[in-house]
């Protein structure tokens, strides 16, 4: 059985920027434990996140590989809050620690299970649908943020990239986002993408007589071969990483549920094509 490591997601983060800093300055572990006096393990413990640095290492870390400045005291920022085992964050979704978290779950992931109700998986969408989502962003910050979206769909072309379950509502599939061309376009892409061995598309009925956990709101479920699973939450202006192993449990009971409610993924890609056909003939 696979070794299961307590790690929580700054810690995750954490070691996820120390090793892209690592990196970048073209040395290998053992060149950095050389450098710090310890043990390659202990520079991949770091790593890894399931011995997060304190402050302190975190700082020689950064010192050995010539960080210096606001970068340096925004990581030891992190580090002084990493043994937080949920993490909420306020404000804008996107600030830079939590798109490097979701990438860094994307990358590692075994299995993401994204629950959505009017909006498609990130993963999933096409340039102009990620543009009419982001169009209350400031004009000059769209582009860098598509690009940027773009490139985490990469994930799922790599042979050992994870599997992804999207669990969508009906109702996303009647909402016209960037209007009717992008709305048909968008749905044939899922149409396409859903053929693929590694993604799973499931459409949740319209109509139902009893709640289920959609109706709570959406959420991302981050399985992994040897760590805990991870749950991230986003609203409006606020996002939150949960690791606390009841609450993931019942995210994960809440998964599998969803997934026995919903069409299959034949009907629903059935779906999905009469949907954007019933577009297209409006175009016409």
């Amino acid at each position: 059985m696979a070794r299961t490591a307590k790690t929580n997601p700054r810690a995750r983060v954490l070691g996820a920027e120390l090793r892209q800093l690592r990196e970048a300055a073209g040395l290998g572990v053992r060149e950095l434990g050389r450098r710090l006096g310890v043990g390659h393990t202990t520079v991949w413990r770091y790593e890894s996140g399931v011995k997060p640095p304190s402050p302190e290492d975190t700082a020689s870390v950064l010192t050995a590989l010539g960080v210096t400045g606001a970068e340096k005291d925004r990581i030891v920022k992190m580090a002084r809050t990493v043994r937080d085992p949920n993490w909420l964050t306020s404000g804008v979704p996107g600030i830079r620690e939590e798109l490097a978290a979701l990438m860094e779950f994307e990358r590692t992931a075994r299995q993401i299970t994204e629950v959505g109700i009017l909006v498609f998986s990130g993963l999933l969408q096409t340039r102009e649908y990620m543009r009419a989502v982001m169009d209350s962003l400031p004009a000059d910050r769209v582009e860098t943020r598509i690009a940027f979206r773009l490139s985490r769909r990469e994930i799922l072309d790599r042979e050992d990239g994870p599997h992804l379950v999207s669990l969508v509502a009906e109702a996303a599939l009647w909402e016209r986002i960037g209007g009717a061309r992008v709305m048909a376009d968008q749905l044939r892409y899922l149409a396409k993408v859903s053929k693929r061995s590694n993604v799973t598309i499931q459409v949740l009925p319209a109509g139902a007589t009893t709640w289920h956990p959609a109706h709570a709101g959406p959420f991302i479920l981050f399985e992994f071969d040897d760590q805990q699973p991870i749950v991230h939450l986003e609203h409006y202006r606020t996002s939150a990483f949960l690791r606390n192993v009841k609450d993931v449990r019942d995210y994960c009971d809440a998964a599998d549920s969803l997934r026995r409610s919903a069409m299959s993924p034949e009907e629903s890609r059935e779906l999905i094509v009469r949907r954007a056909e019933a577009i297209e003939s409006e175009l016409d």
